[in-house]
């Protein structure tokens, strides 16, 4: 049995990180632990400002370095544009963490086919396209970790991170059809990548996450924030340290063995049992 490197187990310490919609949200969180954490953490949105207002703040964080390469990846051209700027800086990418997305909510009647291919398109197919772009980084990232040719075990996968939803694993209460079916197609685009390519030395797992303080949950939040809280178990929502913790978590020595898991970080909301009297 091997014997417990307990100061490293949640290192991820001088690690490439690419984190798509990385300058605001929730992104924005995961790339924060990550640069406190010491990565070396890229960030990617449309939004050259955005970019690189958020590059700047975290650069005076620290110990980690924050790069801003500004892309809209719902073309494939900016995808590939992305991925060439990283490759002109880096030889390996050791974590993947895709996290730009789109949300939408429309009466079902009158619900916009547009604004439904929109969101399935940058939700799932742009995932997809991201990770096949960046899977030459990541190969080299598991060759580097170092790969035990007698049984084919690699010490240090690359990692990949999907943000996902508690509304792909759970029918929400509010017609936000694309969303939901998007995110539930995140999971099992997840899985099926999980199993494709472990055996090269890359995990692929989901963060289903439930409500966070961001832009896109700022409306909901600020009109149905008490009775979402009074929803979840714990009393509350989601804080950076749990989302960036939760991603730390998956890209270090502790998450190692964890492929092809979606996990729910919504406080209990998925199992939230409503107060009867017997």
């Amino acid at each position: 049995m091997s014997s417990f490197d307990l100061e490293n187990l949640f290192g991820v310490q001088g690690k490439n990180v690419l984190i798509t919609g990385g300058s605001r949200g929730v992104g924005k969180m995961i790339a924060t632990g990550f640069v406190r954490a010491g990565a070396q953490v890229y960030i990617s949105a449309r939004s050259v400002q955005d970019c690189l207002g958020t590059a700047e703040e975290l650069n005076k964080l620290g110990p980690g370095k924050c790069i801003p390469v500004p892309a809209n990846i719902q073309k494939v051209a900016e995808v590939e544009r992305l991925v060439t700027e990283l490759e002109k800086n880096e030889k390996i990418l050791h974590v993947l963490v895709n996290n730009a997305g789109a949300a939408w909510g429309e009466d079902i009647d009158s619900y916009s086919d547009d604004g439904f291919s929109k969101l399935m398109a940058l939700n799932v197919q742009r995932v997809f396209t991201v990770t096949q772009k960046c899977l030459p980084l990541l190969r080299a990232a598991a060759e580097q970790g170092g790969k035990d040719e007698s049984t084919g075990v690699y010490r240090d996968p690359a990692r990949i991170i999907n943000i996902g939803s508690v509304e792909g694993l759970g029918v929400p209460n509010h017609e936000t059809y694309a969303y939901s079916a998007s995110k539930a197609a995140l999971h099992h685009l997840s899985r099926h990548l999980a199993g494709r390519l472990g055996p090269e030395g890359i995990t692929s797992n989901t963060i289903a996450c439930g409500p966070f303080e961001s832009k896109m949950m700022a409306h909901t939040l600020s009109v149905l924030g008490d009775a979402i809280r009074a929803g979840i178990p714990l009393n509350r929502i989601g804080t950076p340290e749990d989302i960036a913790g939760t991603a730390i978590y998956l890209a270090s020595r502790a998450g190692s063995f964890v492929n092809g898991a979606t996990i729910a970080l919504d406080g209990g909301m998925l199992v939230h049992m409503p107060s009867v009297k017997l």
